[in-house]
């Protein structure tokens, strides 16, 4: 394939995707969407296997955690520590959503999933260009705050889900292919092409949300086979960042990414109950 071609692939993928997105016309949730097919009550968590599945993006942020922090110093890394903590705000937005599904609720699901989208994509756009650390800050925070209004626009849009997604169809699509056009290290093309295929099974299951639910003889629904799933995609990226850690690396204490990791969850908690509080 012709190099200029190949080069500009990326963002002729992202234009396509664009103009299908915009032909397509409004994009809602649809009818009945927060009635999931596992209802459960365990250990007096309502929907509880939905809730206690998001414990897999404590592990995969916690990790990222501990890579991030050992990552030779480059203008990406700020933004891969950024992708590693939103993961673990993942975990609490999805987990207090599912708690007692509705719309206001659904936003602390979608922000956190939208700043990860953003973050991975800041970071591998600053490395795939070889940006300096200024350009890396501010690429990152355009996207961080597109991320943002890609959440808050929906209602202001009569529930249109277009913005929202087209930030996780740019991730699937153009970090992959960015990485096979820059000629990025084959076990990474391998790892984030890996990641996109996870998190496309992981929107497939959940659209067949109660069929799996049948399927499985009532063990485990399709909305809960996606959180594994998403979380999975994010630990094949966390991969990534394993790989680079040089050898050999400075140690990180286990105890202090454990205390990052807490005080990140506690102030996602914190910050939806808040908000909970403030709706009443």
């Amino acid at each position: 394939m012709n190099e200029s071609v190949r080069r500009t692939l990326p963002w002729i993928l992202l234009a396509v995707i664009a103009l299908a997105l915009a032909l397509a016309g409004p994009i809602h949730l649809p009818p009945g969407y927060h009635h999931f097919a596992d209802t459960r009550t365990l250990f007096g968590v309502p929907n509880a296997v939905d809730v206690l599945s998001n414990v897999a993006f404590v592990f995969a942020g916690f990790f990222g955690v501990a890579a991030a922090a050992r990552l030779p110093a480059t203008p990406a890394r700020i933004w891969w520590r950024v992708f590693a903590l939103a993961v673990l705000a993942v975990s609490v937005g999805s987990a207090w959503y599912h708690l007692a599904p509705d719309d206001a609720r659904l936003v602390w699901d979608r922000l956190p999933i939208a700043l990860v989208c953003a973050a991975a994509l800041a970071a591998v756009l600053a490395e795939r260009f070889d940006f300096n650390a200024s350009g890396a800050r501010a690429v990152g925070a355009l996207l961080a705050f597109a991320a943002v209004a890609s959440v808050w626009v929906i209602p202001l849009l009569g529930g249109d889900l277009r913005p929202y997604l087209l930030l996780q169809l740019a991730v699937l699509v153009v970090i992959p292919v960015l990485n096979w056009a820059r000629r990025a290290p084959r076990a990474e093309q391998l790892a984030f092409a890996s990641a996109s295929l996870c998190y496309v099974f992981a929107k497939l299951v959940e659209v067949a949300d109660v069929r799996v639910f049948e399927a499985s003889g009532g063990t485990i629904s399709g909305h809960s086979l996606k959180h594994l799933l998403s979380a999975l995609a994010c630990g094949a990226v966390v991969y990534v960042l394993r790989r680079r850690v040089p050898a050999p690396a400075k140690s990180v204490s286990v105890l202090r990414i454990a205390k990052i990791s807490l005080l990140v969850l506690g102030c996602g908690a914190l910050a939806v109950i808040l908000h909970e509080g403030h709706l009443r």
